[in-house]
C-alpha cells in the first residue's frame, strides 16, 4: 500500500464566540493512525476560555501566536498558573489537567502534537472536559454528584446546568482570572525563540531542541521536539532519524519545498509546503527542505525523548566516514569524482545557504 504523505491543513472540530478547536484527522492524513500521532490547534479570541480538561494522550504544546494564561495541574499537585507567549513550548504528560485563557485582542493560537498509543482512537486526541454541556458532571446523576461532593440538590443543579458552553466559552470582559506567577514557568515552559541555540549557521538556519535537559517534563511525555528556522533559499541537509523515530512537522511560518525518499530510492513526497500545514516522515525515510525567499520555520516532534539524527551531507555525514575505495566501488566512479564529492561540504553545518 502506498503511503500518502501529502501535507494537510486541520479541520474545525468545534467552536463558538470564544474561539475554535481544530484537528488533523486520520482519514485525511493516514500517517497519523499509522504512526499513532495526534495533532490539533486551539485558537482563542479575546476573553476566550478553554475550560479545564484532560486528555488520553501526552502532548507538547507550542504557542504559535499571541499571549495568554495557562493553568496546569499535574496529578496530586498544586495548580500552576503560567503566562504564555509566542514561542513557548509546554510538555503535557498523561493525567495533566489544563485550561487556557486569552485576555488580549490578538488571537491566542496553540499547537498540540503528541502520541496516541494509549488513546481511545489511534491518530487523534480525546479530551475529557471537567465542566460544560459535555463535562463529566453531566454524565452522573444528581444523586452521585451530590454524594461525591456533599452538595444539596439545588447546588448540584447549578453546578451541572449553569455552564451551557462546550469546550470553549467567552467570559465577560470584566471577569478576573487568576494572575500568573513568574516562578510557575520554571520547569514547565521553554521559549524556543529565546532559548540558547543548539545549531546556529550564518545565513543558513537555527535550531532549538527540546529534550530532557532543558525541559525535564519531556521525559514524561516520551518524545522530543524542536523548532527549526532556515533563511531565504537555504537548505536543510538530507537526513533521517536513526533511532526508529517518526518526524511530525508543522510549518510555523514561511514556505518552501520538501522531498522525502523512502525504501528502494523511491521519492515518496515532492511538494511545496506552506504555513499551517502538517506532514509526517516515516521511520528511517530521508527528508530535505529548501526555503522560499521569505525563509521557513517549523516545529516538530520526534517520537523519542532524546532523538538522534543522521545527516547525509556535511563533515559528520556517513559519506565522510566511508573509505574512498568503498565510495568509488559503490558509486562506480573514478578517484577524481570520489575526491570531488568528498571534498565538498566540509563543515559541521546541517543548513546550507544558497550559493553565491
Amino acid at each position: 500500500m502506498e503511503l500518502d504523505l501529502t501535507p494537510k491543513l486541520p479541520k474545525k472540530v468545534y467552536g463558538g464566540d470564544g474561539g475554535s478547536y481544530f484537528a488533523w484527522c486520520p482519514e485525511d492524513l493516514p500517517m497519523l493512525k499509522e504512526g499513532n500521532i495526534g495533532a490539533a490547534k486551539l485558537a482563542l479570541e479575546q476573553h476566550g476560555f478553554a475550560v479545564p480538561r484532560y486528555s488520553d494522550s501526552p502532548k507538547v504544546a507550542y504557542v504559535l501566536q499571541g499571549s495568554g494564561t495557562a493553568g496546569i495541574v499535574l496529578p496530586e499537585k498544586e495548580e500552576k498558573v503560567i503566562a504564555i507567549k509566542e514561542g513557548d513550548s509546554i510538555a503535557l504528560p498523561f493525567g495533566v489537567v489544563t485550561w487556557w485563557f486569552n485576555s488580549q485582542e490578538t488571537d491566542l493560537v496553540i499547537l498540540f502534537l503528541g502520541e496516541t498509543h494509549k488513546a481511545h482512537k489511534r491518530g487523534q486526541f480525546t479530551d475529557f472536559y471537567l465542566t460544560g454541556s459535555n463535562g463529566i458532571f453531566t454524565g452522573f446523576t444528581p444523586e452521585f454528584v451530590g454524594r461525591a461532593w456533599d452538595l444539596d440538590e439545588g447546588t448540584v443543579k447549578k453546578l451541572v446546568g449553569s455552564q451551557t458552553g462546550k469546550g470553549i466559552v467567552k467570559l465577560d470582559a470584566g471577569f478576573k482570572m487568576p494572575m500568573p506567577k513568574s516562578e510557575d514557568r520554571e520547569g514547565f515552559v521553554l521559549n524556543c525563540l529565546e532559548a540558547p541555540l543548539d545549531v546556529d549557521i550564518k545565513d543558513g538556519g537555527r535550531v532549538v531542541v527540546l529534550n530532557t535537559k532543558n525541559l525535564p517534563l519531556v521525559g514524561e511525555v516520551g518524545f522530543g521536539a524542536d523548532l527549526v528556522r532556515i533563511d531565504a533559499h537555504s537548505m536543510c541537509s538530507p537526513g533521517f532519524s536513526c533511532d526508529s523515530a517518526l518526524q511530525v512537522t508543522y510549518i510555523v511560518a514561511g514556505s518552501g519545498r520538501v522531498q522525502v525518499v523512502g525504501a528502494d530510492g523511491k521519492r515518496v513526497l515532492e511538494t511545496h509546503i506552506k504555513a499551517g500545514s502538517l506532514f509526517i516522515v516515516p521511520r528511517f525515510f530521508v527528508v530535505s527542505k529548501i526555503a522560499d525567499p521569505e525563509g521557513m520555520s517549523w516545529f516538530s516532534i520526534v517520537t523519542t525523548p532524546d532523538p538522534i539524527f543522521t545527516h547525509l551531507a556535511g563533515r559528520t555525514s556517513v559519506w565522510k566516514a566511508l573509505s574512498p575505495e568503498v565510495l568509488q566501488a559503490a558509486f562506480k566512479v573514478d578517484p577524481e569524482v570520489e575526491q570531488s564529492f568528498r571534498s565538498k561540504r566540509t563543515s559541521d553545518a546541517i543548513f546550507f545557504p544558497p550559493s553565491n
